[in-house]
């Protein structure tokens, strides 16, 4: 029976953290789960079909047990601890409805482009409205596909709604520095906004919102390809229109590229849904790929910065670098957290991802500290406040995430604790981005 002792033990720390069992209590229970087991392995249950029964049959935390299931959906025993209707509604197939939904996106993108004149015009509302032009019609995708009520449709639609209302009235100056912000923010607010029909009109189940972070991987990964291959594409189109003349060429181009980079917002959210298994695979080959690589890189850059020096002497451009790759690294976590087995034990994996962590840590610090200074020199300004509230947002991640890691690597800790962390902070990082958008541009005037 030793094959289940992680699971016994997963279930047994979500009795103890919803705390409707004492610790007696829990003790109990927990002889009777294995005397369950242990008669079903008797008859010839295999250990974690034997898991899975007795779970089920813990008639008195049923309500618990179900609840369990549900917010570690990603486990074979759901199937036998849950209904039917506690179960998302997902539809099958849906290739045409995203179909038209990355052509309403398509076409939203080109009739804006005929507003504003584009290319021989560039007007920053068009940057600001970019992520309003695609993002709805993934929401909507989503909202369709997970067949939301008309309750749920109006909340999905409305922080769309306020968003175009709000960006596009205020009162920019120009050249203003609020509003470039704001054209690079308010995609990753709308992002956030994309989950709440993703995750079938709730917000509330940690579960959810790791699958919602491995979704936003994997979405990654098939968009990437997606781009990959309709650059294949166009550069073969190019070749073949070469001879009939440039203008052409640039007609077709400036017609299909956006077009094509905009629908494929959707598709790339189909293959997903409709590939799932394929990445799922991928997963984890790609963070035991890139986590040590990452690694390597950071305890490098970490090692150098803090021996030589040099750190107090990082411009505007370096301090951007290191924000962005604070970025990637989180997104690295994140995704291999939402990729792994909870009941995994601690494993090299592990060991690499903390030193990253770490690595990360010093870095973060370092470019606060460089970034402390330049404001005492030079005072705030849009962009150094923008920056300087997402590094500390990240860096209570980095130590949330560093002290969960090593709990769990000392065995004082589950790996679901660290889950629960990460998915506890995604509502801050939503939040941060969304003070960006909506806070900055008037504490600073619009300017």
């Amino acid at each position: 029976m030793n094959g289940v002792e992680p699971q016994i033990a997963e279930w047994r720390a979500y009795l103890d953290a919803v705390g409707t069992v004492d610790g007696g209590g829990i003790d109990e229970l927990e002889a009777h789960l294995r005397d369950q087991i242990a008669d079903l392995y008797a008859a010839g249950l295999a250990d974690d079909e034997a898991f899975l029964v007795a779970v089920k049959r813990m008639g008195d935390i049923d309500a618990l047990s179900r609840e369990f299931a549900r917010e570690h959906s990603g486990r074979l025993w759901k199937q036998l601890v849950l209904r039917s209707e506690d179960q998302p509604v997902t539809a099958r197939g849906g290739w045409l409805e995203a179909f038209l939904f990355g052509l309403g996106a398509a076409v939203a993108i080109q009739v804006a482009r005929l507003i504003a004149n584009f290319p021989d015009e560039a007007p920053i509302w068009l940057g600001r409205n970019l992520g309003l032009l695609v993002l709805p019609f993934l929401g909507a995708y989503f909202a369709r596909r997970r067949r939301l009520g008309l309750r749920q449709w109006a909340v999905a639609a409305a922080p769309f709604v306020a968003s175009a209302l709000l960006v596009n009235l205020y009162p920019y100056r120009s050249d203003s520095g609020t509003e470039v912000l704001v054209a690079l923010h308010l995609p990753v607010v709308l992002w956030f906004a994309v989950a709440y029909p993703y995750m079938g009109g709730t917000v509330r189940s940690h579960e959810r919102r790791m699958h919602f972070v491995r979704f936003t991987g994997e979405w990654v990964i098939y968009y990437t390809l997606i781009a990959l291959g309709g650059g294949v594409l166009l550069y073969l189109t190019e070749a073949i229109l070469q001879p009939i003349g440039h203008e052409l060429v640039n007609q077709v181009f400036s017609w299909v590229l956006p077009s094509g980079a905009v629908g494929a917002v959707v598709i790339a959210a189909w293959l997903v849904e409709s590939k799932q298994r394929v990445v799922e695979n991928m997963a984890p080959v790609l963070t035991m790929l890139f986590t040590p690589l990452f690694a390597l890189m950071l305890v490098l850059a970490a090692v150098t910065y803090a021996v030589s020096g040099v750190a107090s002497e990082f411009d505007r451009e370096q301090l951007g670098v290191f924000d962005a790759l604070m970025v990637v690294v989180l997104g690295l976590i994140l995704y291999a957290l939402s990729a792994r087995e909870p009941s995994k034990p601690a494993g090299l994996m592990d060991r690499v991802e903390l030193l990253a962590v770490v690595s990360a840590l010093v870095l973060d610090g370092l470019v606060l500290a460089a970034m402390i200074g330049r404001i005492g020199d030079l005072g705030f300004t849009p962009n150094r406040a923008a920056a300087l509230g997402l590094n500390l947002v990240l860096l209570g991640n980095l130590v949330g995430t560093a002290w969960l890691s090593a709990r769990f690597l000392g065995g004082r800790s589950g790996r679901d604790r660290l889950e629960r962390w990460q998915a506890s902070y995604l509502p801050v990082l939503a939040l941060w981005a969304s003070t960006v958008v909506v806070v900055l541009p008037p504490i600073f005037g619009f300017a």
